[in-house]
């Protein structure tokens, strides 16, 4: 039998796993629709947030496979919502950018999320946004942290 601390860890736990599952549920609901999963609202969000981004900082940020990320890329990219160039210093470097319906894509995957998290933000009261990025920042590795900060934290 798990002790009064152990229990409100578990539900700690599962908390989290509730609170993913519906904080996904909007966006995958859009998804489906047009046949994509997860693993392309992680690409069209990300790009959409860095455009630009390299094909290898997508890699280190998703971490996922090159081959999982090539099929992904591919189906986007067929799709019309990501183009991919070629770097202008390093012709090597292939570069993302979402397209205009991508753009709108992304929009509307982000919508009902923003809106989920704005509204539990404010039901939190005050000091419960700071407290909310603490208790995520803690739940990253360490070492990470500092290069999540960096990719999630845009200057105005």
């Amino acid at each position: 039998m798990p002790t009064s601390e152990e229990e409100r860890l578990i539900e700690a736990i599962e908390l989290l796993f509730f609170s993913y599952r519906d904080f996904t549920s909007d966006p995958d609901t859009i998804l489906e629709e047009i046949g994509f999963g997860r693993a392309h609202h992680r690409v069209v969000h990300f790009v959409g947030r860095n455009p630009g981004i390299t094909v290898a900082s997508l890699l280190d940020i998703l971490r996922i496979t090159k081959q999982s990320l090539a099929r992904v890329l591919r189906e986007v990219i067929e799709r019309g919502y990501l183009v991919q160039q070629t770097g202008e210093k390093d012709r090597r470097q292939r570069r993302l950018y979402l397209t205009e319906a991508g753009a709108e894509l992304w929009e509307r995957l982000v919508a009902p999320q923003r809106e989920r998290v704005r509204e539990a933000l404010a039901a939190s009261g005050p000091g419960g946004e700071t407290a909310w990025r603490e208790v995520m920042f803690s739940l990253l590795d360490e070492a990470q942290r500092p290069d999540v900060e960096k990719i999630i934290i845009k200057e105005p």
